[in-house]
């Protein structure tokens, strides 16, 4: 079984930082892009930032200059520094993988469980 274990989330007064990790666990032979989505109540699911699995990063104009992302290759990890927080970054951040390959065969599209992540004001 595979699985992708967050941690990382709490609450933060703004200007803060916080750090999410994501590891992807189980028989797993190579891991695709991995990236983190936030959601925030009443809205849609939103990208906050991608990296490949040559670690080329990709992020929403909303998060640049303020999130890096990060990850290990050899340790299936990646992390999400989150640094000058601000109240509208409130949200449920989801992992997510674009393309596992495991002993069970390919699985696209994996998602972890979610880390709420609070910034008061």
């Amino acid at each position: 079984q595979v699985q992708l274990v967050e941690s990382g989330g709490g609450l933060v007064q703004a200007g803060g930082s916080l750090e999410l990790s994501c590891a992807a666990s189980g028989r797993i032979f190579t891991v695709g892009a991995m990236g983190w989505y936030r959601q925030a109540p009443g809205k849609q699911r939103e990208l906050v930032a991608t990296i490949t699995s040559g670690h080329s990063p990709h992020y929403a104009d909303s998060v640049k200059g303020r999130f890096t992302i990060s990850r290990d290759n050899a340790k299936n990890t990646v992390w999400l520094q989150m640094n000058s927080l601000k109240p509208e970054d409130t949200a449920v951040y989801y992992c997510n993988v674009d393309r596992l390959t495991t002993a069970w065969g390919p699985q696209d599209d994996y998602w972890g469980q979610g880390t709420q992540v609070t910034v008061s004001s």
